[in-house]
């Protein structure tokens, strides 16, 4: 979308109101950020950001209804017909003295020196639905034109301020299919020891951004070039990032691929915060059972799928698919004989524990246990057999008198 096409985007009314609001009361005030990246790129923007000339307390007395919820730092949330509205005041920052926040902000009236204090030029622009006015003093749209992630001004500075900042770059170069400007991407490796000041939550945040991303196998190979896998990940350097493009875009899928030399995965994947299933399924997966054999019975595959469990069956397949280890035609023949949900647990039976101890006579023990074993294995390989007639008859069989395991 050019510039001159910004006017006539679907901004949200509420949005727009908020704007001029501002306007009719003597301040400066501009759509900012991420929000003009996405509708020059021709995408919905998810946040809409607003920075303005006028203070906190100024912006508070503007509108009915506003939250705090940076205040500190200039930023409160307008509730306007419904929508929350970012709005955060025309500023400058004082060294970062911890890799992530500047130690005081001091509010001004100028927006091109807000707008230098931005990572990527790609961000650094400011529109005026009103007016029109695209405030763009770091070339942000030719770089948004030629593909690239650069920052602005010295990348060494902008890196050095916030380590986060290059691993967004990295995030925002796999999601859009950008590349990476040479001076901003070496400047990566030499401020790595800011990027790992950053909390782990933070970066996982980015990280799985990148992760679920169509170019994920692009995005992890920039990571490891840039040296910033190694510093939070270094389980996964050096291993097959093909395979995450491989899988389908699922979060434990991928993470399995990257552990796949862990010896503690569910561990790893904690550390870098990710929520306890997901860590659980990929130490799941890591130990799954290997895949049938190519040729494999009904018998072998229903066995496989007793031992995996439904539930982590699809996934399972999925990782065996992207790391190659499993054929297509197994794979389908695999989804198929799960989807016929044939008995594989004890919940399945047709006899329940409580049966097992009225024919057998007995309370509840091990050798309850050991019938349940047996009937399952039963079922598993011939499921017809999942009948309370049959299976009674093959427990009395198994379980007569006379039997070591008979009731007594």
């Amino acid at each position: 979308m050019s510039a001159q096409a910004l006017q006539g985007a679907a901004i949200p009314g509420p949005v727009r109101e908020v704007v001029e609001a501002l306007r009719r009361a003597g301040f400066q005030a501009f759509l900012v950020g991420g929000c003009v990246r996405d509708l020059l790129l021709g995408k919905v923007p998810k946040d809409w950001d607003v920075a303005t000339s006028a203070v906190p307390t100024e912006v508070q007395q503007a509108f009915r209804r506003v939250i705090p919820t940076g205040i500190e730092h200039g930023t409160v949330t307008v509730v306007h017909r419904g929508a929350h509205v970012e709005v955060t005041t025309f500023r400058s920052e004082a060294e970062y003295v911890d890799g992530r926040r500047p130690s005081s902000v001091r509010f001004h009236t100028d927006i091109e020196a807000d707008l230098s204090r931005r990572d990527f030029t790609m961000n650094a622009m400011a529109f005026d639905p009103s007016s029109g006015e695209l405030v763009d003093p770091f070339r942000g749209q030719e770089d948004l034109r030629a593909g690239l992630v650069r920052c602005v001004r010295s990348a060494d500075e902008r890196f050095a301020e916030d380590g986060l900042r290059a691993l967004r770059a990295v995030r925002f170069a796999t999601v859009l299919g950008f590349e990476i400007e040479v001076g901003t991407l070496a400047a990566i490796p030499k401020t790595i020891d800011v990027f790992r000041k950053v909390a782990m939550e933070r970066v996982k945040e980015e990280f799985q951004k990148l992760l679920l991303s169509p170019r994920a196998t692009q995005g992890l190979t920039l990571l490891e070039r840039s040296a910033l896998l190694g510093a939070f990940f270094e389980e996964a350097v050096g291993t097959d990032f093909a395979a995450c493009g491989r899988a389908p875009a699922d979060l434990s899928v991928r993470l399995a691929v990257l552990a796949s030399r862990c010896a503690a995965p569910k561990d790893v994947v904690l550390r870098l915060k990710f929520p306890t299933a997901v860590a659980t399924l990929v130490a799941q997966l890591r130990t799954a059972p290997a895949m049938p054999p190519p040729g494999s019975s009904d018998v072998e595959v229903r066995r496989w799928l007793a031992t995996v469990t439904i539930p982590v069956s699809e996934p399972a397949l999925a990782l065996g698919l992207a790391e190659a280890r499993l054929s297509e035609e197994l794979a389908l023949r695999i989804r198929a004989i799960a989807a016929q949900q044939p008995p594989l647990t004890a919940k399945d039976l047709a006899l329940k524990g409580q049966d097992v101890m009225r024919l057998l006579g007995v309370g509840p023990s091990p050798v309850v246990g050991e019938a349940t074993r047996f009937l399952l294995a039963l079922v598993i390989d011939d499921p017809t057999l999942n009948t309370q007639d049959v299976l009674a008859e093959r427990l009395r069989a198994k379980f007569s008198t006379g039997s070591p395991h008979a009731a007594g």
